[in-house]
């Protein structure tokens, strides 16, 4: 912690959730972003020295090319990690893996991403179902996307002791939309090659009591993913029931069909219209009218934002890894508050 008591946060990595979990931290009144690493020196760099974040390299031949094309640079990734608290691993698959090893040599805290083992921390995190787990924890790994929206759902539904088994099909965006010029698919579905997908079991790292099977296809876009969930629940229950279940999480938003978000792009628009950077959707987009109950099942849809989902949970995650914050429900809501969740009212 700093002087005044603030934790002291780097990120490593400025890409997709890079960026956006330094734009978080910098919104929280608990911490302060000491700085950014990455190996890049293009166009997100420049924009991260316009938008004022303290660049390192992540290694000293990257801090050396850094300096070679003008960036102002602060130093390299081990003088970034002395000088703080924890560290927010945000590169790609696998190099977080190596990472580690750095940052227990250092003796530092550290978060790494979905893309990553659940061994390679011994703990997977989601604020609302596994807290309290990662209090004062080494290291912990925030899940997918994916795998985030599905632990919120079900959760919410155990909460209110109505979730028995789950199965839910997800159509996955096929690359992140910077990227749809050199990557993703196009005029085909590519379906997961093995049932349950990677998704359950993950999930299931998390909560190892969810009976759950997922299945999943990569469609031609980018905007964000498409979830349906089919439920047998613990007994017959209203839908009025069932939607103020969903709705005791605070990153459940209701939306619907009728009010015209009738796909991914009308929710994408809303989150911009709000004001939200990126037009992120930190919450899960629920379709309220299009639920359906059955006696004791259950059918719904929802939409992931693959970019944004996960920032919310990855401020949570500093806050315990630091013991910062031992009651989850206060940072949730002091993250809520930072970055505008909850300000999505759609009528149920």
């Amino acid at each position: 912690m700093d002087n005044s008591g603030k934790i002291r946060v780097a990120v490593n990595g400025y890409g997709v959730i890079g960026k956006r979990v330094a734009a978080a931290v910098r919104e929280q009144d608990d911490m302060i972003l000491v700085g950014v690493a990455d190996v890049s020196t293009d166009w997100r760099l420049r924009v991260a020295a316009q938008l004022g974040f303290p660049l390192y390299g992540a290694d000293p031949d990257a801090a050396r090319a850094m300096q070679g094309v003008g960036l102002p640079v602060a130093g390299d990734l081990g003088e970034l990690i002395s000088a703080v608290d924890v560290v927010v691993d945000c590169t790609p698959k696998g190099v977080g893996a190596t990472n580690a090893e750095l940052y227990r040599r250092e003796d530092k805290p550290f978060i790494v991403q979905g893309g990553e083992k659940h061994a390679l921390t011994g703990h997977s995190f989601v604020a609302e179902a596994s807290y309290a787990g990662a209090l004062g924890q080494p290291a912990t790994r925030v899940v997918s996307c994916n795998t985030t929206s599905i632990v919120r759902t079900l959760s919410a539904l155990k909460r209110a002791g109505l979730l028995r088994r789950a199965r839910g099909t997800l159509l996955r965006r096929a690359t992140d939309p910077w990227e749809s010029d050199h990557s993703g698919i196009m005029n085909t579905l590519v379906p997961e090659p093995e049932i349950p997908s990677h998704q359950g079991p993950d999930a299931q790292s998390v909560d190892p009591e969810l009976d759950l099977v997922t299945m999943a296809v990569k469609v031609p876009e980018t905007i964000g993913h498409l979830h349906y969930w089919s439920v047998q629940m613990t007994r017959a229950a209203s839908k009025a029931e069932v939607i103020a279940a969903f709705l005791t999480s605070s990153r459940i938003a209701p939306v619907r069909m009728d009010e015209g978000h009738v796909a991914l792009n009308t929710i994408k628009e809303m989150m911009a219209d709000l004001g939200r950077p990126h037009g992120n959707l930190y919450e899960v987009a629920l379709w309220v009218d299009m639920l359906r109950v059955q006696g004791d099942e259950l059918f719904y849809a929802y939409m992931v934002d693959n970019q944004a989902i996960v920032i919310p949970e990855t401020v949570d995650a500093i806050r315990a890894l630091t013991g910062h914050i031992a009651d989850p429900v206060a940072s949730i809501a002091m993250t809520n508050a930072s970055l505008g969740i909850g300000v999505v009212k759609g009528a149920t």
